[in-house]
């Protein structure tokens, strides 16, 4: 660890070299804020997350990586809401031990996704805390006016699709708690930890859908529970078929030696995958937003009359699971 410089200079010499001057102008960030200007006929679209050091990420992560997953898990809510990023503003809270050395690499680390995602600092704060590292960001996108995707545009009849893969991440976070506690590292543990720690944000996907009028939202609490959102938002329940859920090949195995991790897979969240409804007569706009992001999409189950969210087996048995997904508090 080398010694933090103050904040000024951990500012200038870490931060001003991400500050917007396309599309927001944050004036290298010298300023008490910035400056931006919607596009004609766009409408701009907040999102802000905090993630806390043995909350939401391992205390000994990669600080690259901790950035990119702060700076990503905002876009995947962009993602759902059909926006293109454009900036994001960063409060930083850290500890005395946190050295130049890891602020160094969290900027070389959002420099990376701000090259990848084409998305601007905006300004923020830097400050110190007694308690864990604490990243709060706020992302700002936009999409045109009146065409945001909601959760509550639901109808009881509706296919259910989500992209991707589920559980790769929250099986992920599994392995590296087992390889704490007994050390090695089984076959296929490396995806799934890199998706744990890196999530994708289905940009692509999002910005495809916008304008089809689905409800939707990013896995970021658990499949079960976050569908239950899209279905109380939208006045009715969910019934998802367990043999339609997308596993990857890692998390498939790893479901298959131990049983149990079928519903740590469904409800574990971290997906940051695209979870939404549509009518059934949408199944051709639902291919060709696919098609033209390139991200793959199942269809999953069908939201329907009641409330709450129900597993369906291949032999037609329901159940609901008592923990759906992840609580903050």
């Amino acid at each position: 660890m080398t010694d933090r410089p103050g904040e000024f200079d951990l500012i200038a010499r870490c931060f001003a070299p991400l500050a917007g001057t396309r599309r927001v102008d944050a004036f290298g960030l010298t300023d008490d804020a910035a400056c931006l200007v919607p596009a004609p006929g766009m409408d701009l679209v907040l999102t802000a997350d905090a993630l806390v050091a043995g909350v939401h990420f391992l205390p000994d992560d990669p600080p690259a990586l901790v950035a990119r997953k702060a700076l990503r898990v905002n876009l995947s809510d962009l993602a759902a809401k059909g926006a293109k990023p454009v900036a994001y503003l960063l409060c930083l809270a850290l500890p005395a031990e946190i050295g130049g050395d890891w602020v160094a690499a969290f900027a070389g680390g959002l420099a990376a996704d701000q090259a990848e995602f084409g998305i601007e600092l905006a300004g923020g704060d830097t400050t110190s805390t007694t308690g864990p590292v604490t990243i709060a960001i706020t992302a700002i996108g936009e999409v045109e006016r009146g065409g945001m995707l909601r959760r509550s545009a639901g109808r009881i009849g509706d296919d259910v699709w989500v992209s991707g893969t589920i559980g790769d991440a929250a099986l992920g976070l599994q392995a590296l708690r087992s390889r704490a506690v007994a050390g090695g590292e089984e076959a296929g543990d490396a995806g799934l930890i890199d998706r744990y720690r890196l999530p994708r944000p289905r940009l692509a996907l999002g910005q495809a859908l916008a304008g089809t009028g689905a409800a939707c939202m990013d896995v970021s609490d658990g499949l079960v529970q976050d569908l239950g959102h899209i279905a109380g938002c939208s006045g009715c329940g969910a019934v998802i078929d367990d043999t339609a859920i997308p596993f990857s090949p890692a998390a498939g195995a790893m479901i298959a030696r131990h049983a149990a991790l079928f519903d740590v897979a469904v409800s574990g969240g971290d997906d940051y995958e695209l979870l939404f409804a549509l009518p059934v007569a949408a199944r051709t706009a639902v291919a060709r937003a696919s098609a033209a992001s390139g991200i793959l999409v199942t269809r999953i189950g069908r939201l329907v009359p009641g409330a709450g969210v129900d597993l369906r087996s291949a032999t037609g048995a329901l159940r609901r699971l008592e923990r759906g997904g992840w609580t903050h508090f």
